[in-house]
């Protein structure tokens, strides 16, 4: 009975990742037109701040998906590419008076810079070293954070952030916010989109695979490995830069390795290497605290536990892996051999 049961879940789940693949643009449009929709359909800012977090957490992910997804290095230094990208966007912005784009743009050049300190040792070592040096990194930073009184605001944070301006323009309304993530959501997905479907994109695979086959085909693994951290961190600086000007208040308390964890659970949940189970993964889990409050002092619990179930369940997670592209060249082809069978009978 037990077997028949997971026989017919197995065959629902595959019919569903066809329906996904063969309808992948059109679920595409109505997706996009429905986050679209969101903020000219409603004005509550409960709803648009929860749709903020989301896009947020879906750029943290992404960029974290790089490392522990495609090249299958575990990272928990995450939230501290993300506390340097609020700093540094903060400061440059309240102290040396630039807009948001330069901002921006130098607060992701700058945690480039330090995932690229961070991954000049530890990437040349294996097994589970990265993950000691990210948690590690990621407690410094934090109290770097806390103690730099004089520089960072220490435990008291930084209030009274300036909005996003862009040309001059103050965007305050949280309709202005969540369409400015959306855009920033965009642009980092067609980037790790490019990226992992590019040459490079299949070194970083192989090496997932197994790097010393990767190596031994030519690949420098440890540039290709460092590059891809850079990468990620600097997608997390974009998404602090953002998140700062976005809350205009942050907290060394908001960027702990708490954060990290809780951003690698996301990406196990809705799909190690998977860019639509990262989109699943950071929305249901984001959703998820707000829908049961009651039980928000658990939420580590629940998660651990959640992780514990995928990880025995499907370890690579809902939608680990998946090439939607690849399920639906195998779905023509099979959909072309029955059409050529039934000519061939009928000409028979």
């Amino acid at each position: 009975m037990l077997k028949q049961s997971n026989g017919t879940l197995r065959r629902g789940w595959n019919s569903f990742l066809r329906f996904l693949a063969m309808h992948q643009t059109v679920i595409l449009i109505v997706l996009v037109a429905a986050t679209l929709a969101l903020p000219l359909v409603t004005s509550n800012r409960y709803v648009l701040r929860i749709g903020t977090l989301c896009l947020t957490n879906i750029m943290l992910t992404l960029g974290l998906n790089l490392v522990t997804g495609y090249m299958g290095q575990m990272s928990f230094g995450q939230a501290a590419f993300w506390g340097i990208g609020s700093y540094a966007g903060t400061l440059l912005i309240m102290r040396l008076g630039l807009s948001t784009i330069p901002a921006m743009i130098l607060a992701v050049v700058i945690s480039g810079f330090f995932g690229y300190l961070v991954a000049l040792p530890s990437l040349k070592l294996k097994g589970y070293y990265l993950t000691i040096v990210t948690m590690g990194f990621c407690e410094i930073v934090r109290l770097i954070e806390l103690n730099w009184t004089s520089f960072t605001g220490g435990a008291l944070g930084i209030m009274n952030i300036p909005p996003i301006s862009i040309f001059g323009l103050e965007l305050r309304s949280a309709q202005a916010t969540f369409f400015i993530a959306f855009i920033l959501v965009v642009l980092v997905t067609l980037v790790v989109k490019n990226l992992v479907n590019s040459t490079f994109g299949l070194s970083i695979k192989a090496i997932r695979d197994d790097d010393d086959v990767a190596e031994t085909m030519g690949i420098n693994i440890v540039k290709v490995k460092r590059t891809t951290f850079v990468i990620s961190a600097m997608i997390a600086g974009l998404a602090g830069a953002f998140y700062a000007q976005y809350a205009t208040f942050i907290h060394p308390s908001i960027y702990t390795t708490a954060a990290s964890q809780e951003l690698i659970v996301m990406i196990i949940f809705g799909g190690l290497g998977s860019i639509p189970g990262t989109y699943l993964g950071a929305i249901a889990l984001t959703l998820l605290p707000e829908i049961m409050r009651d039980l928000l002092e658990y939420r580590m619990l629940i998660y651990g536990a959640l992780m514990v179930i995928m990880m025995v369940l499907k370890p690579d997670g809902l939608l680990g892996s998946l090439d939607l592209g690849l399920i639906r060249r195998k779905e023509l082809e099979r959909a072309a051999k029955v059409g050529g069978g039934k000519k061939g009978g009928k000409g028979a």
